[in-house]
């Protein structure tokens, strides 16, 4: 339920901070649209806007009557003064005196009358908020008004709700033919309180920032009260999709992890013979979700349109719908992604003639799959994408489970989804953004709160994949976590606790990931413990714990890497990283020279028994890599024995390594990450069961 969050006092503070800069009433207006934005009820990711008519003075010492709207898919809830550009108020007023105005000429009249040609492009219903007589004006897409205005009857329903409180429009595209609408309402009728567009949202207005925002949530709060009576009057036959037994979460958790995977397999689109665009996963399962994923109605209801077209950039017209049984079948899970991909095409073939200039297709592939008894799970080509994904298709699945419990849901039809979808207006609010090299792969670290480890964690990020940072210390890992947001804000990065040698330790944090992001394509077995002694003197439980951790581990890893590679059948990479002791052992190192090179050649056979799945595997033999921002915990336990051995301190000792290889170079991590992520990209596609050395270039550990 809406709530009214205005605070005078909080008002006032913070147009006392923010009124130097831009003025009051810009200062008012940012306030109640991060109010606005704040509430997913009302609007989601770039969703609504808002505007205020002022006064400026210009260049020229006179005053100039403005708008300032919101940017074109800017967010409400963070909105910043430059996402509400300024744009002189009179030329748009003639401009709605046109009978009709095409989107090119309209988009460049916008821009010309933009105070500031750097500014970001403003909201497509400018127009609309400028053919409004109220000095604020706002519009969000509340669930409330939604699920009444989605109605077979929705004008009928929304007057039994609001009376003449009202205006109801039917659905029209926005930009200058809904400006038009709107300006002839009023025109009309000026008393009203708001504007409700069916299928769209709610707009509102009045003199002052807080006036229009009372109205919207008084408005919404109406029809969240007139919804709720009206479905508890209701009685027979009435599909209430979130009611049923309670959720097992244990079995929901356990189902997931196995399911997962191979969905988000299948809803990877393909790139050529030997690659995909993979999608990152954000899984959605509080227990309505599963309630009404779980539904006889659900099916039918997520293959209908969204509440809003604007959400259909984001998630596509509908949605997959999978039962338990095809979404545990690779093969029925594909099928069923085949077949919406069919779906689609005709879809576009249908409608492909409504565009001035016919458009190429979008892929196709669904972005969003409701599982029976799971939920939601929301795909995107970035974390962010699959979160704004995500949170608008559990709004959209409770916004329809409410409008067929208050009658029936129904949607814009299919024509009128693809003039949004294929409207160049609407995907532009999606930007335009280089693909990074390792864009929606997922890399899993072990050893990653080491020296290594996170160098490798480093070069992962600037790939742009999504980083798992594994390490038997939670804490460290943790800490790993925190410094990368640091240096990479929009990383999408996790943290887990795994002990490689304990099978169970390594498949629950395999599982984590899985729930987290969606499965795994990328993985680094870097866990590893050194251990100095000579052979004669060597205890047997020391040699045990050195094989453990750095053999027997890596066996841990690629077991389980290798039943989720299978699950989801896209390939993937796996980078061992073995040492240059595989080739060129050093004395009293026997424990981890043996372990390394076991681990060298457990690379060589997955490489051999994992092909048939087109996971690469490769091995990096790396050397005398202290570590920088993260010291390297081996070099902790052999260093102070090979500076004594030498008469060294500690700088003396890493020139000495570093004067030693051929190149005269000192090895860091991130040499050691950036090797990853080449042997991970498409670079090395045709590359597996290569020994890459970091080392500066040892002679004696040549590959041989």
């Amino acid at each position: 339920m809406v709530q009214n969050q205005f605070c005078d006092t909080e008002a006032r503070a913070f147009v006392a901070s923010h009124a130097q800069a831009v003025g009051e009433d810009v200062a008012m207006r940012l306030f109640t649209s991060r109010l606005l934005g704040g509430d997913k009820n009302l609007v989601l990711h770039g969703g609504g806007n808002t505007s205020v008519k002022t006064t400026v003075v210009d260049r020229f010492g006179n005053d100039l009557a403005v708008i300032c709207v919101k940017g074109s898919g800017c967010d409400l809830q963070h909105l910043e003064p430059a996402g509400l550009p300024a744009l002189a108020l009179a030329p748009l007023l003639e401009l709605l005196k046109l009978d009709s105005i095409g989107d090119e000429d309209l988009v460049s009249e916008l821009r010309r009358c933009l105070l500031d040609s750097r500014a970001p492009n403003p909201s497509v219903e400018t127009l609309l908020h400028a053919a409004i007589p109220h000095k604020f004006v706002d519009h969000t897409h509340a669930d409330a008004i939604l699920a009444l205005s989605n109605q077979p009857e929705g004008t009928a329903c929304i007057k039994a709700a609001f009376g003449d409180r009202v205006t109801v429009l039917d659905y029209v595209q926005p930009g200058f033919p809904l400006a038009k609408a709107v300006a002839d309402a009023f025109e009309a009728d000026s008393s009203v309180e708001g504007v409700v567009l069916r299928h769209h949202g709610l707009f509102t207005f009045g003199d002052d920032a807080k006036s229009s925002y009372d109205r919207m949530i008084d408005l919404v709060a109406v029809a969240e009260e007139f919804t709720s009576q009206h479905i508890a009057q209701r009685t027979g036959d009435v599909t209430r999709l979130a009611e049923g037994a309670d959720v097992d979460r244990a079995q929901v958790l356990a189902t997931a992890a196995q399911v997962i995977p191979v969905v988000r397999g299948a809803v990877a689109i393909p790139q050529g013979e030997a690659d995909y665009c993979r999608m990152v996963c954000s899984w959605r399962s509080d227990d309505d979700l599963v309630k009404i994923s779980s539904h006889a109605e659900c099916a039918r209801l997520v293959a209908m349109g969204p509440l809003t077209p604007d959400h259909v950039i984001r998630t596509s017209g509908s949605y997959l719908y999978l039962t338990r049984d095809e979404a545990a079948d690779p093969a029925a899970c594909r099928r069923a992604v085949a077949a919406f991909v069919d779906r689609y095409q005709t879809y576009f073939e249908a409608h492909k003639s409504r565009s001035p200039v016919e458009p190429a297709i979008l892929d196709g592939y669904p972005r969003v799959a409701v599982v029976e008894g799971l939920g939601v799970l929301a795909f995107g080509e970035t974390y962010q994408a699959a979160t704004i994904a995500g949170d608008i298709a559990e709004q959209t699945l409770r916004g329809k489970a409410t409008a067929e419990a208050f009658g029936c849901f129904a949607g814009l039809p299919p024509a009128q989804l693809y003039d949004m979808e294929y409207w160049p207006l609407e995907r532009a609010k999606l930007g335009q953004r280089p693909v990074a090299t390792l864009q929606g792969q997922i890399a899993l670290v072990t050893g990653g709160a080491g020296a290594i480890g996170f160098g490798v964690c480093q070069s992962l990020c600037a790939a742009g994949a999504v980083v798992v940072v594994a390490d038997l210390n939670q804490v460290a890992a943790q800490g790993v976590v925190d410094r990368l947001f640091e240096e990479y804000p929009d990383a999408a990065l996790l943290a887990v606790a795994m002990d490689v040698t304990d099978p169970d330790s390594v498949q629950s944090g395999m599982d984590q990931v899985v729930l987290t992001f969606g499965g795994v394509d990328v993985v680094v077995p870097n866990a590893g413990i050194a251990h100095v002694s000579s052979l004669r003197d060597m205890g047997s439980e020391d040699f045990k714990r050195v094989i453990d951790v750095n053999l027997f581990g890596t066996m841990t890893i690629l077991q389980a890497a290798a039943k989720l590679f299978e699950a989801q059948d896209t390939r993937g990479s796996i980078v061992v990283q073995a040492s240059k002791n595989v080739f060129s052992p050093g004395a009293s190192f026997g424990a981890y020279s043996a372990s390394k090179a076991g681990q060298h050649q457990l690379g060589k056979i997955a490489a051999l028994e994992l092909a048939p799945l087109g996971v690469r595997v490769n091995m990096i033999n790396a050397d005398a890599v202290f570590g920088d921002q993260v010291r390297s915990g081996l070099w902790e336990e052999v260093g102070p024995d090979r500076m004594k051995s030498r008469g060294l301190d500690e700088q003396g000792l890493k020139d000495f390594y570093r004067d030693r290889s051929l190149l005269k170079v000192t090895v860091t991590p991130r040499h050691v990450g950036d090797a990853v992520v080449f042997l991970a990209s498409d670079a090395a596609s045709a590359t597996t069961g290569m020994t890459f050395t970091v080392d500066g270039g040892v002679a004696a550990a040549f590959p041989r």
